[in-house]
């Protein structure tokens, strides 16, 4: 059985409902979900995707109880699959930030029969400032986890996959105006060489392997201007796979909507479906 996985920031699960998300939810039923900025308590999400596609929905979801995180944060992995641990500490120092969560999930998708799926919500940053600084020290952490992840798979471990809001533009390909933003957070060499470090291990960033070298498909766009109707956009949710996934990979997909009206966030959904 092919396994559907989707990954978005909602930008807050309330409003992200309001603007037409259930709509996207039905069409697309995904088999696991994973979810950034959530913004809302366990009953609040599970009700959304109750209502949505029914009852079963097992859930690992951090809430974030720092002072300058809750209200603004929040990830989570759900799934109707079998599911085995979560863990929601990536480093002690980030627990309150509600920016971390995994779930182990079975399925055939991974050769191990378990997959370990991450929500990730890295900091947006800005240059120069002590909010760069924790995105840095957020970022390191996050590469040491990710080598002990890719390490477990290679071993014969569950094959793993890190979804969310990098907040990061890779490459030029990347972000529509990489001239105007050289020198500003999001894409900066420092951040970017972390996902340099990733492909080095062997992660692999599943929509640029399967789009090639194009420019997009971007995943974010201001909600501001005309940023959206002229695709000046970035490109940064993805879906980073250990090998033994990332090669069961068919397809990765941007759910861009059709119109700024029928838009339920600033970011669109990414899907990939990977082979059972």
């Amino acid at each position: 059985m092919p396994l559907s996985l989707a990954t978005v920031n909602v930008n807050g699960i309330r409003a992200a409902v309001r603007r037409g998300m259930p709509a996207w939810l039905e069409q697309r039923r995904p088999d696991v979900l994973a979810l950034q900025e959530v913004r809302a308590d366990d009953a609040t999400l599970v009700g959304l995707l109750e209502e949505s596609l029914g009852g079963g929905w097992h859930l690992a979801h951090l809430e974030p109880t720092d002072a300058g995180s809750k209200g603004r944060a929040g990830v989570a992995v759900a799934t109707r699959l079998p599911v085995g641990a979560a863990r929601t500490t990536v480093d002690e120092r980030f627990d309150g930030t509600g920016r971390w969560v995994e779930l182990d999930v079975e399925t055939p998708a991974s050769p191990s029969g378990v997959l370990t799926v991450v929500s990730v919500y890295v900091h947006s940053g800005e240059a120069g400032t002590p909010k760069q600084d924790d995105k840095m020290a957020f970022l390191d952490v996050v590469s040491a986890r990710m080598t002990a992840l890719a390490a477990a798979a290679a071993s014969g471990g569950p094959q793993a996959v890190v979804c969310g809001d990098l907040n990061i533009a890779h490459t030029a390909l990347d972000i529509r105006n990489a001239k105007g933003n050289r020198g500003k957070a999001g894409f900066l060499p420092e951040e970017q060489a972390h996902l340099d470090g990733w492909a080095a291990q062997g992660w692999v960033d599943v929509a640029r392997h399967l789009a090639g070298p194009v420019d997009g498909p971007y995943s974010w766009w201001s909600w501001r201007g005309q940023a959206f109707d002229k695709d000046t956009g970035w490109r940064i949710d993805a879906q980073w796979a250990t090998p033994g996934l990332a090669e069961r990979a068919s397809t990765c997909e941007v759910d861009r909507a059709a119109t700024y009206a029928e838009r339920f966030s600033d970011h669109a959904p990414v899907v990939a479906v990977y082979s059972g």
